[in-house]
């Protein structure tokens, strides 16, 4: 902390006043970010002229969330079971708008009568984003310690989460 006042050009006594301890400064840092992030989803939302697209759009952007801001997520890797239990919720809000854009593009196909599901649209949607997760903590990482990949696995994970929109995507019709 005395460090993070120091490079803020705060008084470490400021900074404990608004954030107790590093891991509530983390949280204000996650919201921030995730905020972010959920804006460009948002700004998204209904935009797009097919279903691909719009799971490319979902699967690009979290890559460059994850690439542009890896050295902080690093923190979870190391910390991932000292986290506080507000960070949580956080990361329920990226899933949902993840869920809530992509379920959004599929109703948009199944309107225009280009698509008939068997299943909620929703639920398709968990199915897909929990098989990212799955390419994330599955082959892409050998090491197998950790939840959030090395860096150097995250271009590996990005292709193969491309090649699987195309066969979900493809799947669908």
């Amino acid at each position: 902390m005395n460090e993070i006042a120091g490079d803020l050009s705060m008084s470490k006594a400021l900074l404990y006043y608004y954030f107790p301890d590093k891991s509530e400064l983390y949280v204000a840092v996650m919201r921030k970010l995730a905020g972010d992030y959920l804006r460009q989803l948002e700004e998204k939302f209904g935009q797009f002229n097919n279903l691909r697209d719009a799971f490319m759009y979902q699967v690009n952007k979290h890559h460059d969330f994850i690439v542009t801001n890896y050295n902080f997520f690093d923190y979870f890797k190391l910390n991932e079971q000292n986290l506080p239990e507000s960070i949580w919720s956080t990361i329920s809000d990226i899933r949902n708008a993840e869920i809530k854009l992509l379920t959004d593009a599929i109703q948009i196909e199944v309107d225009k009568g280009n698509l008939q599901l068997t299943y909620e649209a929703a639920e398709i949607v968990e199915v897909f984003l929990d098989a990212l997760h799955g390419i994330k903590v599955g082959g892409a990482m050998p090491q197998k310690k950790y939840s959030f990949p090395s860096k150097e696995h995250l271009d590996e994970i990005h292709n193969k989460r491309l090649l699987l929109i195309d066969v979900f995507v493809r799947g669908l019709r």
